[in-house]
């Protein structure tokens, strides 16, 4: 029988590889700029992490989590987000103390038991963000503009940000238990049974049902803007004009909540039709309480998280990989001098491959259209007696036959004269 991989977990091949190594590289090279370092954090955690910190009654710890005991009984979790393992290092390493602000940022696969679809998978990749110290609303504008400025450096620009104010705990509860009071007052027939449930456990969730009866009914609700107590609406207030006077243009979402219990204040999702349906790419928002209730100090904190799937399928007419040359070579001699030569224009800052079969001279050639390369480099026994090698343009026909101690000379002109 054969091993097939896993269902809604996939092989990343080149160029979508290539894809998240840019987007990779580009996240360190603007994150850097702000003052952003890097951590590693463990795929797997203690599974009452999750539990406490994104809540019982949201569906990723219900219904979404890889979750199963170790030899002693343990019960583990592939980690289906990373802010809460950000916030367990953040605590268990005392940074806190060390520092008055941190600036971390993560990348890598999180796991979510879900039905696999297009731009979500069960395995996916997340760059994520997190500011911890500052209950300042410029914290907050300072995140989403750098992920806007993340966005735009990748060449993605027709997005939209949507913005919406949580309010505090004591706000919240308010506009629960007015929430609450609407929705009883309606057809519960008319509410998916998650909603029926949601409705007395996690009332917010029903504000972001995808189910269009339940879009129906929450029309009209009370939005969450008019409960926010006099500190909320000023916070907010705040970050919108930092916004505007940026030059940043946002929706206000009055359905916007986020999926995940511990998020206050400022929430944010960034969406792209570029997609097919509009589709996130990007959220965050804040959580001042989350670290004190995972037992660390009482630290606020904001941050964001990319979806590193979506945006390859934004970028994926954008990078491909490119081979600059293919060296064929016809024999033994010339396979060992084409080698050689091979690490010479690498060396020279070029990319490229040759062949290591003993394929005829056809097959080689069509080997080397299919690379994909632009020019081909041929050395035969003739080219390897007298250290020569044709250089073929694949795009144009020009060839031509030169010494291999020029061949990168040779191709760095070509290339300049192109530009």
């Amino acid at each position: 029988m054969t091993t097939t991989r896993i269902k809604g977990f996939a092989d990343i091949f080149p160029p979508m590889s290539d894809i998240f190594t840019h987007m990779e590289n580009v996240a360190r090279e603007v994150f850097a700029r702000c003052g952003f370092v890097e951590l590693r954090t463990p795929l797997l955690e203690f599974t009452d992490l999750f539990q406490r910190s994104i809540g019982e009654e949201t569906d990723v710890v219900q219904k979404e989590m890889y979750t199963f005991p170790d030899r002693k009984g343990r019960l583990l979790t592939l980690r289906p987000e990373a802010t809460a393992g950000v916030m367990r290092a953040y605590i268990e390493s005392g940074l806190a103390n060390r520092e008055s602000v941190s600036r971390l940022f993560t990348t890598g696969p999180m796991f979510r038991h879900e039905r696999p679809q297009k731009g979500r998978m069960r395995q996916f990749h997340q760059i994520n963000c997190e500011c911890l110290g500052s209950q300042s609303p410029l914290a907050d504008a300072e995140l989403i503009n750098m992920l806007l400025l993340f966005l735009d450096k990748l060449g993605i620009n027709d997005v939209i940000l949507h913005i919406n104010s949580l309010g505090c705990s004591t706000c919240r509860q308010s506009y629960k238990s007015a929430l609450q009071e609407y929705l009883r007052g309606k057809t519960a027939d008319l509410l998916c049974e998650d909603c029926v449930r949601r409705m007395e456990t996690n009332p917010l969730r029903v504000l972001d049902c995808k189910q269009q009866g339940c879009r129906d009914i929450t029309a009209q609700a009370p939005k969450l803007l008019d409960y926010n107590c006099p500190e909320c609406r000023t916070h907010f207030q705040t970050v919108l004009r930092l916004l505007r006077e940026r030059g940043l243009n946002y929706e206000l979402d009055h359905r916007l909540v986020r999926g995940l219990d511990y998020y206050c204040r400022t929430t944010f999702e960034v969406v792209s039709n570029s997609i097919g349906a509009q589709a996130a790419v990007a959220g965050g928002g804040r959580y001042d309480g989350l670290i004190k209730l995972l037992g660390g100090p009482d630290v606020p904190g904001v941050g964001f998280a990319c979806g590193m799937e979506r945006l390859a399928l934004i970028l994926s007419n954008v990078h491909q990989h490119q081979l600059l040359f293919y060296l064929i070579a016809m024999d033994q001699t010339s396979r060992e001098q084409g080698w050689l030569l091979t690490q010479k224009l690498r060396d020279g800052g070029l990319t490229g491959e040759m062949n290591f079969s003993e394929s005829g001279f056809k097959g080689l050639m069509r080997q080397a259209g299919k690379s994909g390369a632009k020019y081909c480099l041929i050395l035969g026994p003739d080219e390897a007696l007298q250290h020569n090698v044709v250089i073929k343009n694949l795009v144009s026909g020009k060839q031509e036959c030169v010494p291999q101690k020029d061949a990168l000379q040779y191709l760095l002109k070509e290339i300049h004269s192109n530009d």
